[in-house]
């Protein structure tokens, strides 16, 4: 499999997520039917759909967010469907949600190093080094001091990245990272995403939007009342899709 003009995908290389066979409910409404996927080291996979198709539950499970009903879920090689093990996904992966659940009271960096100080026990000045990493690699260095207030919604989201890039994870995962962005935001956030597919680093991506999906994903999956409708490179999604309700959904959402 070869990717998006910036960085390569090995088609033999061991798959770092498999999902097999799962299946999700909650309560009486079933979310997700019988879903197998596989994410190469280093790939973009993007998944599109309508609100309620089940693309978020996939997300969700694969980052040890949800469990599944049934089926296997495999995260670099620690079987999230095993409760006693599912522990062991921490640290192997980043999560940036549409909300960026900053603390309010802490400057950007106080945000980054957080984590790094409770969790993985780091020393004040090693945890303070990695974060101005981090911060520098989604270009917010020089508001390491400013607090939330201060920063714009797409300065915030990008802090937030900063700090899931800071435990130096395997996998990461976004979540509709720019859906609460205004128009004008977007572009900031998708830009250090783009970075990060650049940089090789494997990525699941649920977003809204089809620019970022079209230039960037390695694979594209289209989610339908939860189950894989399609999936392919993008332009055979973007341009030749073959299923009728793909068409349908790229027809309303591009036209919009």
């Amino acid at each position: 499999m070869t990717a998006n003009a910036t960085h390569t995908v090995s088609a033999t290389a061991k798959p770092v997520i498999t999902l097999a066979g799962v299946s999700k409910s909650f309560g009486a409404t079933k979310v997700l039917t019988e879903i197998n996927l596989d994410v190469r080291p280093g790939e973009v996979l993007v998944l599109i759909g309508a609100s309620g198709s089940g693309k978020s539950t996939v997300l969700r499970i694969m980052a040890g967010l949800e469990t599944a009903d049934t089926g296997e879920v495999w995260v670099n090689e620690v079987p999230l469907h095993d409760a006693r093990r599912a522990r062991e996904i921490r640290g192997h992966v980043g999560m940036v949600f549409q909300q960026f659940n900053l603390f309010p009271h802490k400057t950007a960096l106080g945000n980054v190093t957080l984590a790094l100080i409770k969790a993985r026990k780091m020393s004040p000045a090693d945890a303070r080094k990695r974060a101005m990493e981090a911060l520098e690699r989604v270009g917010l260095a020089e508001r390491a001091e400013h607090y939330p207030s201060q920063l714009s919604g797409g300065q915030q989201q990008r802090v937030a990245i900063a700090r899931a890039l800071a435990v130096e994870p395997r996998i990461m995962f976004f979540d509709e990272a720019t859906s609460a962005l205004d128009p004008e935001l977007v572009g900031e956030v998708t830009e250090v995403m783009r970075g990060l597919a650049r940089d090789g680093m494997t990525m699941v991506v649920v977003t809204h939007e089809m620019g970022f999906a079209r230039k960037t994903a390695d694979r594209v999956v289209f989610m339908d009342k939860g189950v894989i409708a399609e999936q392919g490179e993008p332009e055979k999604i973007f341009v030749t899709p073959q299923n009728e309700r793909t068409k349908q959904f790229l027809h309303r959402v591009l036209d919009h």
